[in-house]
This record gives C-alpha cells, structure tokens and sequence, in this order.
C-alpha cells in the first residue's frame, strides 16, 4: 500500500472530470423514457451542483455545502418525486456508461468505491422520495473512501 493515499475526488481527476461526467451523464438522462420525465425540467446547473456534491463528499473542496445548501439540501430535492427501482438502477447504468465514455478512472479500486458510493447514495434517494419519507435533514455531508482495499492499487517497482 502506498504511503500517501490520494482521494476519490484526486484519483477521478478533479472537478473537470466530475463535471465532464456530469455532463455526458444528464444529456442522457434527457434522451432516457425512464428518467427524462424527472429529470425534464432541472435547471441548466443541475450537472454543475451534482459534480460538485460527488466531488465533495469524494473529498474534494467544499463548495456543495458552502454554496447549495450542503447533505439536507440534497436529501430534500429528492423528497415526494416517488422514484422506483428502475428509475434507481437506471441512473446508475447510465452514469457508469458515462463515467466510461469520460474515462474515469477504470481500475478495481477506484470503480468499486464509485459503484458503492452510487448504490448508497441511490438507495437513501429512493428512500427518501417515498410517501411518509422522515429523513434526518442534519446530517453532515457523507465522506467517502476506498473502503476495505484502502486506495489504489499500485503494483510494485520492478528491482
């Protein structure tokens, strides 16, 4: 393991890459029969404020929660929109293909961390777009990590 483990947000490559992401990803949102009719009226900054949320709770600068209203803004744009499952597992194949077509990093670690944080996250936002949905608008902004193969894998120096 590598001494100084670089964050999520530094190994994608930063707020251009998460932006670019961003991007590719809501221009097929529109063009997608399962989520153009919720995603059909977001504001042309809607990609912008979603790569800066990824890009801070992956460690990056805090500018979501300095600037829109930080984890209880997120929480509530998502309660009464009512999403199903396959609104869920599609937002997730659709931004996985994006992240492919930007070139996110593709290596086990990176993309086993960007998948858990994308189930997480997808699942609390399902939850909390129910009928009858109380979520704990406090709560801090998520800080996510490589989680158990703790960074990326770096293969050793050949001697």
């Amino acid at each position: 393991m590598q001494k100084d483990v670089p964050t999520l947000f530094d190994w994608a490559g930063g707020a251009a890459a998460l932006n670019r992401l961003t991007e590719v990803f809501y221009h097929k949102v529109l063009a997608d029969p399962v989520l153009e009719p919720v995603f059909r009226h977001m504001s042309g900054n809607h990609p912008a404020h979603v790569a800066a949320f990824i890009g801070e709770v992956f460690g990056g600068p805090k500018d979501y929660s300095e600037n829109h209203g930080g984890h209880p803004a997120m929480i509530s744009h998502h309660l009464n929109r009512h999403l199903t499952e396959e609104q869920r597992r599609r937002w997730i194949a659709l931004l996985l293909d994006a992240a492919d077509e930007v070139e996110l990093p593709d290596d086990p670690e990176f993309r086993s961390a960007f998948v858990a944080y994308l189930e997480w996250g997808t699942r609390l936002a399902k939850l909390n777009s129910q009928d009858g949905a109380a979520p704990a608008l406090h709560e801090p902004m998520p800080r996510w990590g490589w989680g158990v193969p703790g960074g990326p894998y770096v293969p050793a120096a050949k001697s």
